[in-house]
């Protein structure tokens, strides 16, 4: 089976393929501070809920962009899998063509979800993906990856939000609010973030079309958010919220 890895800045992303399956998935947190024996431990744990097995496991392919702690996941591997995991970088997208002043730059997970979408579509594409940031990712008809654009995640901007403004609470932004315009403040702050963020969304898209000269982009979503803002998005035309493991699948099967 192969073992794929997303580590975020905030939440790590482990799924377990068998072929072209993925079997089970699993999200936790990013932890700078934990040792390569808790994480298998909890690694093992969640297996064992799955009713799968660490010696299972016989590739590990890994994209991170919190390089503290990517040692930690290594010695894992090493010590609880028994082999070194395959780590991914602009390099490792032979399934597309990186056309970027500094490839090295370019998040791993920019690159797989990237690699999954062309690879699943071949047309031009507008990757989004709703994570601590917020990129933008476009790929040619193609298959070249032209560049993109990153602007602050949502819950930066909530949590900003609350932090700044002290007499402003925290919300709960898993569901969109009923109506525009809010009648008390937990409605309105919501509609402030996430109607705010689907114009963003709507208005860098359109700006990329415009800039490109039109043509026919296929806009995608992936992330933890992006079921919701694709619900009040006039641009986005479908949510692959599995498009980053299929990635690390797939360069991780091509290897």
């Amino acid at each position: 089976m192969l073992l794929v890895i997303d580590i975020g800045n905030t939440n790590t992303v482990l799924g377990l393929f068998k072929g072209n399956t993925l079997v089970c998935d699993w999200r936790i947190r990013t932890e700078k501070d934990t040792t390569a024996d808790e994480l298998g431990v909890l690694v093992a744990h969640l297996f064992t809920a799955a009713e799968v097995s660490l010696t299972d496991v016989e590739k590990t392919v890994i994209s991170s962009v919190v390089p503290p702690v990517d040692r930690i996941y290594d010695a894992f591997c090493t010590k609880y899998l028994k082999h070194r995991p395959r780590w991914i970088d602009a390099l490792a997208a032979q399934e597309i063509r990186i056309d970027y002043l500094n490839p090295s730059e370019i998040g791993a997970d920019r690159i797989v979800n990237a690699v999954a979408a062309y690879k699943k579509y071949k047309t031009a594409l507008i990757v989004i993906d709703f994570g601590t940031a917020i990129t933008f990712d476009l790929i040619s008809a193609e298959g070249v990856y032209t560049g993109g654009i990153i602007s602050p995640g949502i819950a930066i901007a909530a949590e900003a939000l609350f932090q700044k403004a002290s007499k402003l609470p925290r919300v709960d932004l898993l569901t969109p609010p009923e109506n525009l315009v809010g009648h008390d403040t937990e409605s309105a702050i919501k509609s402030g973030i996430i109607f705010g963020y689907a114009g963003l969304v709507d208005g860098i898209v359109g700006r990329i079309k415009s800039e490109k000269g039109g043509g026919q982009w296929k806009v995608i979503a992936t992330g933890g958010l992006a079921t919701l803002i694709a619900d009040v998005s006039e641009t986005i035309e479908c949510v692959e919220p599995n498009l980053t493991l299929e990635g690390l699948r797939i360069i991780g099967t091509d290897a």
